[in-house]
């Protein structure tokens, strides 16, 4: 008779314990990632030789390119991520954690624009591929490459 009593008492305070925990939960403010400039990108048309110059992060370590922009709340639009690979084959790149509508620019080892992946959807996980080897990678706000009217054999310099 004992055991039964000690075993519904345990249930018991176990289950206060357990509703008591719920109620506590912590809110987690994540801390917000701002822009730091690394350097400068040119990106120049060849069909009327215009230039639009561009304030970059640079991705080129394991962490940076697999964090790229997630958790950013915004970003101006002379500013940009340029992701730097050792070496060129086809990319695959997805909106994880991403919170801002990207173009993505796929550029070859001699720095010249190869595709687009334009108006990536924030959080989506969809693979978007460079559809061409790229070596690297510049993702700018969406809308960017076609307000600025940059084509595919359109080159970059940084």
């Amino acid at each position: 008779m004992f055991f039964k009593r000690f075993t519904i008492l345990f249930i018991f305070v176990f289950a206060l314990c357990l509703s008591g925990c719920k109620e506590n939960n912590k809110v987690i403010k994540q801390t917000e990632v701002t822009f730091t400039k690394e350097g400068e990108l040119h990106i120049l048309k060849v069909s009327d030789a215009t230039k639009i110059v561009l304030d970059i992060e640079i991705a080129d370590t394991d962490f940076d390119i697999q964090t790229g922009l997630m958790y950013r709340n915004s970003m101006k639009n002379n500013q940009g991520m340029l992701f730097v690979f050792e070496d060129e084959t086809e990319r695959f790149f997805y909106m994880k954690n991403t919170k801002i509508p990207l173009d993505l620019i796929f550029i070859n080892a001699e720095k010249e624009i190869v595709s687009f992946q334009k108006n990536a959807m924030p959080f989506d996980e969809s693979s978007l591929p460079s559809n061409a080897p790229a070596q690297y990678v510049l993702e700018v706000n969406a809308g960017l490459v076609d307000s600025w009217g940059i084509l595919v054999g359109d080159r970059v310099n940084y």
